[in-house]
């Protein structure tokens, strides 16, 4: 078959590598139909998250037909199936508390080694990252294998174009969990720093729960045009003090929840964000938290922290001082993809929630390499890119 494979910082190619089979009762095998490019894959992209091999398959955003399963699969051939990028085993400890994201089970127990020192524990497995998080080939490609098939997908009913329901996959449930995190209340303020398809599903969310109002902060205009269409305020920090209009958008108080959609590789004018992308580049830093300490900086007193931003490692300057005095909240993670699925497709059955408005390009899978250095240097126009093996 054929599939997009890592071979370097900046250097992605779509080779011929041999099918998946079933290799557990509990696999399924899927053709894929549609897939993605995500934010989290430019990290990979970009060389920031460690623990890729020359060859791996990548792609976390994908769905499909089933075509193969293994004999304990609740799946039948020929449904249709959005998988989430979450491997969930459904019955650790972990995934009996609808905490599937940190299922104990889906990373090999030979690749555990690797992230509990880093981490404390080991971490779950995702589809097509790092082998951190168990190295399983991910779904850029024409068929995947899909463990713990009878968890995991979500069969789409007949009359649903795959773009409707392709980011059940990951982004939409992420921007949902990460407005679930905010506890949002009647007349909160929230902001997002981050318009990218995770910030945008974020800042929809927020408003379907019920905030009041929703501040987004980017620099990109066609993005911050996409927020304000669906109900934001927007700043653009490239002419905007972003704390003083914060206060003066809040009268004085600050946000009540804030919204960290950036992660790892935030940009910024202060000196701490061209810092630490000084750092990055040059190896004497993980990540670039610039955006985190903003948001923590502008929340109000009391006020609650949600950060589904990807961060690998460590940041410097954390204010530690800033989070502890203020009494401040904060909730974050991978997404629990599997404990949503079913209510956000209901949603998009009843027109309640909007899928699509955000796909700016559609590419064949041979053309993925193209994708992935338009979506990162052009971010602006490429705001999200939708594959067709």
């Amino acid at each position: 078959m054929r599939a997009l494979t890592y071979h370097g910082k900046h250097d992605v190619r779509v080779d011929t590598v041999p099918d998946p089979e079933i290799i557990n009762p509990r696999d399924a095998v899927i053709e894929i139909t549609s897939t993605a490019i995500c934010g989290s894959d430019l990290h990979l992209y970009d060389g920031v998250i460690p623990g890729l091999l020359q060859g791996d398959i990548l792609g976390h955003e994908f769905m499909g037909r089933v075509v193969e399963t293994g004999r304990d699969s609740t799946l039948q051939k020929g449904q249709r199936v959005v998988v989430p990028f979450t491997i969930s085993c459904g019955k650790c400890f972990h995934c009996m508390k609808q905490q599937y994201s940190a299922c104990d089970n889906s990373n090999p127990a030979e690749k555990q080694d690797l992230t509990e020192p880093l981490y404390g524990h080991a971490m779950s497995g995702l589809f097509g990252y790092s082998h951190l998080t168990g190295g399983y080939p991910g779904g850029q490609a024409q068929y995947v294998r899909v463990p713990y098939s009878d968890v995991g997908p979500i069969v789409i009913p007949d009359g649903l174009e795959d773009e409707t329901v392709l980011f059940l996959s990951d982004i939409l449930p992420t921007g949902w969990m990460a407005a679930e995190n905010c506890d949002i209340e009647e007349g909160d303020t929230v902001a997002v720093w981050g318009c990218g398809p995770v910030g945008l599903f974020a800042i929809q969310s927020a408003l379907i729960m019920g905030a009041h109002k929703v501040i987004a902060i980017d620099h990109y205009p066609h993005r911050l045009e996409l927020a304000r269409g669906l109900g934001a305020e927007v700043i653009d920090y490239r002419h905007t003090h972003v704390l003083e209009a914060l206060m003066e958008m809040t009268g004085g108080i600050g946000p009540d929840a804030v919204i960290d959609a950036v992660g790892m590789e935030s940009h910024g004018l202060a000196p701490d964000a061209i810092s630490d992308k000084v750092k990055q580049v040059v190896g004497m830093g993980a990540d670039r938290g610039h955006a985190l300490r903003e948001a923590i900086m502008a929340v109000r007193k009391g006020g609650r922290i949600s950060m589904p931003g990807v961060y690998g490692g460590f940041i410097d300057k954390f204010p530690l001082g800033a989070f502890m005095e203020k009494g401040l909240q904060w909730r974050t993670g991978q997404t629990h993809v599997q404990k949503y699925s079913h209510d956000l497709l209901r949603r998009i059955e009843e027109g309640q929630i909007d899928t699509t408005f955000l796909i700016s390009h559609r590419l064949s899978l041979e053309d993925a390499p193209t994708g992935y250095a338009n979506f990162k240097d052009n971010q602006d126009e490429w705001t999200k890119v939708v594959l067709k093996p």
